[in-house]
């Protein structure tokens, strides 16, 4: 077997796949929907399970939670690529029992109590496009090799954070928002190739690296949170959830097991600026001090 990679300099001597060229952009393009979505419209299911982590200069490393995701999507072609409608649910659960919290207790902070305050963002929705949006336009980089295709996709962003230190001191940790969001998209060839599936197996690995969680109350002190999970598509739908996720979101966030129907353009929900309206809405105004 042979492992070929996008686009290698020419005295590397790759030679294309004559199965499937994934230096061909159109091909690139189609492979990385059929594993990552559905090209027949229907909803697909995510969950990502996985451990978030604090990470303080010069003090140490902390485990403060365990995760688990859940995304729903579906897309759909239009004139200069897909669309994609999306939302998303993260809980975060108790590092060694796996229970989702309603509360938690920092262990930075000398173990003060903090209300958790779980990401639900609704919607994410975004234009794969082969021209007008660079962060998502083909061809994606890859590595295949025998029947494994693994796709790539690193997300480096930066602008002005959904609550400034001035209002929030105790929430905020800048005033810009600065993080990356990393994803290794990885299926198989044969599903590609297979004109009968029209959403093959994949699986994914999914890290953040960000500033502290705003309920954390962490102002701006030293440190970062690194956030690690692997994800696998649910070919069955929901009902493969493990049974308490599933009990908990059809009671407080049902609308997650479905994907979004209407389109209003790409939007990318923030869920620090969600908590931002959570904590105007609770104390009437924006500003708070530590």
């Amino acid at each position: 077997m042979t492992m070929r990679m996008l686009k290698l300099p020419a005295n590397a001597d790759q030679k294309p796949d004559p199965e499937l060229d994934l230096e061909d952009l159109e091909t690139n393009f189609n492979a990385m929907l059929k594993i990552r979505g559905d090209i027949s419209g229907k909803d697909f299911f995510f969950a990502f399970p996985g451990q978030a982590w604090a990470m303080v200069p010069q003090e140490g490393n902390y485990r403060c939670f365990r995760t688990f995701g859940l995304g729903a999507g579906r897309i759909e072609e239009v004139e200069d690529g897909w669309r994609i409608y999306n939302r998303e649910v993260l809980y975060y659960l108790d590092p060694d029992t796996g229970e989702i919290l309603n509360e938690w207790s920092n262990p930075l902070l000398g173990g003060k109590k903090v209300e958790v305050f779980h990401i639900a963002n609704d919607p994410v929705n975004g234009v794969f496009s082969r021209k007008s949006n660079p962060v998502l336009a083909p061809p994606y980089p890859y590595i295949a090799y025998g029947d494994v295709i693994a796709f790539q996709w690193d997300f480096y962003i930066s602008k002005p954070a959904a609550m400034n230190r001035a209002d929030y001191p105790l929430y905020s940790s800048g005033d810009m928002d600065n993080h990356a969001e990393l994803w290794g998209i990885q299926g198989r060839k044969s599903d590609v190739l297979n004109p009968d599936i029209t959403s093959g197996q994949c699986s994914l690995s999914w890290s953040r690296v960000a500033d502290w969680l705003p309920f954390m109350e962490m102002g701006n002190s030293p440190g970062r949170m690194i956030f690690h999970s692997q994800c696998v598509k649910l070919t069955g739908g929901v009902t493969e959830l493990p049974r308490y996720i599933l009990d908990y979101t059809e009671k407080h966030y049902p609308k997650y097991l479905e994907a979004p129907t209407e389109w209003n353009g790409p939007q990318m929900t923030s869920t620090n600026g969600e908590f931002k309206k959570y904590i105007d809405a609770k104390t009437g105004q924006g500003k708070l001090s530590q």
